[in-house]
């Protein structure tokens, strides 16, 4: 049998770097999810691998899977409810097939995009600590390297953008967060930020539908210009 093709090493090489399913680098977060592996038999409960588009021009970083959402279905922002509004709102701007994530299985396909966390394991309480996040921050940092110039990269939250521009080497300070802020990155590529499409932050109205369809609006206009200049 001959050997395949050298572009399927890369490619899985490249997977590789990405995302490690058997990945017990954080010792905090192995722990608390084989607890919850233990208490529920049936959820994934390990690092949540990126879900979407292999040739996506807007990835969408997160921060970490819910203990009822990614974590149990092995999706990102798939069974908690800030995926309501994050799905709903990809398919409205044509990203996603489905207004709707229910599960890995539900034939959900994204389209040139890609999501995303800045940490891929359970955290406790929902908050990974600042150790937690530089461990993972590799694979982050080997996933943005995969985008084509004039791409978009979209934080929910301030420590999904501070994870991001980790993973770019660029110094937070010349970048702050500010909800429906952007910056320009290398090669054409820009980071656009939203608050977290959490249940607290849609409750309260810190974030509503309108203002997250702003920012993908934002989004949207970019790429289009990018793809205009590249005709």
């Amino acid at each position: 049998m001959s050997p395949p093709p050298r572009r399927d090493s890369a490619a899985a090489t490249a997977a590789a770097s990405q995302y490690d399913i058997d990945c017990r680098r954080c010792v905090r977060l192995a722990a608390f999810v084989d607890q919850v592996r233990e208490a529920n038999p049936g959820y994934f409960c390990r690092p949540v691998p990126p879900f979407g588009d292999g040739a996506a021009r807007l990835v969408i970083v997160g921060l970490a899977p819910g203990m009822h959402g990614a974590n149990a279905s092995g999706r990102p922002f798939t069974g908690d409810y800030a995926g309501i509004l994050l799905y709903a709102t990809l398919f409205k701007f044509g990203f996603s097939t489905r207004a709707t994530s229910s599960g890995v299985d539900d034939g959900l396909q994204l389209i040139g995009a890609r999501i995303t966390n800045a940490v891929k394991c359970l955290p406790p309480g929902n908050k990974p600590l600042p150790e937690e996040i530089r461990n993972c921050n590799a694979y982050l940092a080997a996933e943005l390297a995969t985008l084509p110039d004039g791409a978009a990269v979209l934080a929910l939250g301030r420590i999904a953008h501070d994870a991001t521009l980790r993973a770019l080497g660029l110094a937070a300070r010349d970048h702050p967060f500010s909800h429906g802020g952007h910056h320009p990155l290398n090669r054409g590529a820009h980071l656009f930020d939203s608050y977290h499409c959490s249940r607290y932050n849609t409750n309260t109205r810190r974030l509503t539908t309108e203002m997250f369809e702003a920012v993908f609006a934002s989004i949207v206009r970019h790429l289009e210009a990018g793809a205009c200049r590249a005709a």
